[in-house]
């Protein structure tokens, strides 16, 4: 599977806007203790960005899209994807991958 596969596949498994939302609420989380990691020199603050966007992303799938987690099959390519769609929607530039995957 090409990394372009795996990213249309990526998108099918996130179809529902609620399990999107829970995404990039972990995902703001995950950078935003990044953040203050390297802001407040306390590098405590880097546990909680893999617990912050793993358990908003799994929870998601789990209660909302009802799917196993891609992370579990291709845990590199999904961390990419993950910001890639987060930041393509912070962007407003979503809209056209969702519509090239049938969403």
């Amino acid at each position: 599977m090409t990394y372009g596969e795996f990213w249309l596949r990526y998108l099918r498994a996130h179809a529902k806007p609620a399990t999107r939302a829970l995404h990039y609420c972990g995902s703001t989380l995950a950078l935003g203790s990044i953040a203050l990691a390297i802001l407040a020199h306390n590098y405590g603050w880097l546990v909680f960005a893999p617990v912050a966007g793993y358990s908003f992303a799994w929870g998601a799938h789990f209660f909302v899209e009802h799917n196993r987690p891609e992370t579990f099959g291709h845990p590199f390519w999904s961390l990419i994807s993950d910001f890639r769609m987060f930041f393509l929607f912070i962007s407003g530039r979503l809209q056209p991958h969702l519509r090239t995957c049938g969403l």
